[in-house]
């Protein structure tokens, strides 16, 4: 096995197994990166070129029309609402940083994809499903971290960052990118080892076993230094790969959860039927649609839903907090979509609102998100102050 060049450079060259594999390594924000990414696929001409994506990205970067074909129903219905906040939360950060350049995140990646096929070579998306990888990070990942991770995305939002080519280029550098993610090692080691190491690893055994014995693969500049590493070790085996591939079953205590406060709240009325006082179960009851219903309302106004939406949060809160298979954020984002649909331009410029917080709320798509989101969680407040009202009046 050789190598020339250094991770620095434009490109690594190694040779493993009898094939020849180049490593690019890139920012994702970066007009260097796509002019590099070109120069180099008509420099070497690879029989396949290897990209840092898997198929959902590759669709969102080539198809600039893509929104248009969200179905926000459909999502709201499979309960994936929290997943498509969590994208938007990260392409925004990555985009905010993009405007400082002038280029779209993940451009030198379609760049590669489009260069490939231009020239009739294989193309090869060597990434991991993201939603595989999302659900990973929150199942694996303890509840104190989660609320870490939570709100790391949540600042990045508003985080204003402001990058030009000159400071990219130090970021492609292998020995800042490590401390980098030193640091984010040791603040959540779960973390770190489910968004580079075990892509690395998954990166690096497809890039091995893809097709022609010259291969070129683009990736970002972090994942470089471990695919190389990898690379260079002995082969991964397909065992490894399914392993990580898979996303973890709910533990039994987080499946328990939302069925325990329903069972609480049952146990006292029932208890309170035969043990108390039940001229106090008509104020129990009243306790509990009031708490439920005022703040899941008061959610969806702060969020600024449709009257309608209000109305329905303040009538469905009581009763979906008795039923862990549907939330108040279910109702209303439903609700919402119906009577404010959000248009093409709101899907359109989505990413554009999210950098700006009144942008949330001028954006259609965003408003129906804030009010599934606000709604939920006010419904979520309200239970636990009926619970308080609950054990007074019992």
């Amino acid at each position: 096995m050789s190598e020339e060049g250094t991770p620095g450079s434009d490109y690594t060259r190694l040779l493993v197994d009898d094939k020849e594999i180049i490593l690019v390594g890139t920012a994702h924000i970066s007009q260097d990166s796509v002019d590099t990414v070109i120069r180099t696929i008509g420099e070497i001409m690879p029989d396949t070129v290897c990209v840092e994506l898997d198929q959902q990205r590759y669709h969102s970067l080539i198809n600039k029309k893509g929104w248009e074909s969200l179905n926000l129903k459909e999502l709201i219905k499979k309960k994936q609402i929290p997943f498509l906040l969590t994208n938007l939360a990260l392409s925004s950060y990555q985009k905010r940083m993009g405007l400082h350049t002038g280029v779209k995140p993940g451009a030198e990646l379609a760049a590669a994809a489009q260069t490939a096929e231009e020239r009739g070579m294989e193309v090869e998306l060597v990434d991991r499903n993201i939603r595989t990888t999302l659900l990973r990070v929150w199942r694996k990942t303890r509840f104190w971290n989660k609320m870490k991770v939570m709100a790391a995305l949540f600042g990045s939002l508003f985080e204003k960052q402001e990058l030009n080519e000159s400071e990219l280029a130090k970021l492609r550098e292998s020995d800042t990118l490590s401390s980098m993610l030193d640091e984010m090692g040791e603040l959540l080691p779960s973390v770190k080892q489910i968004l580079v190491d075990e892509r690395d690893t998954y990166m690096a055994y497809h890039i091995r076993n893809a097709p022609g014995e010259k291969v070129l693969a683009v990736v970002g500049a972090a994942h470089l230094p471990g695919i190389i590493k990898l690379l260079q070790g002995d082969e991964i085996s397909p065992e490894i790969i399914s392993e990580i591939s898979v996303i973890p079953p709910k533990t039994t205590l987080s499946k328990m959860i939302p069925w325990l406060i329903p069972g609480i709240v049952i146990a006292l009325f029932i208890g309170g039927f035969f043990f108390g006082n039940r001229d106090q179960l008509a104020d129990a009851a009243t306790a509990w649609v009031l708490a439920n219903g005022l703040f899941s309302a008061l959610g969806a106004l702060l969020a600024l839903g449709h009257p309608l939406t209000i109305l329905s949060a303040f009538v469905a809160a009581p009763i979906t907090s008795l039923n862990p298979t549907i939330g108040a954020g279910f109702v209303t984002g439903l609700v919402q979509t119906f009577i404010a649909a959000p248009t093409v331009r709101d899907m359109e410029r989505v990413g554009d609102d999210l950098m700006t917080v009144k942008g949330w709320w001028q954006n259609r798509l965003a408003r129906v998100l804030l009010v599934f989101l606000f709604s939920s969680l006010g419904s979520s407040i309200g239970t636990f102050v009926a619970l308080g009202w609950l054990k007074d009046i019992f």
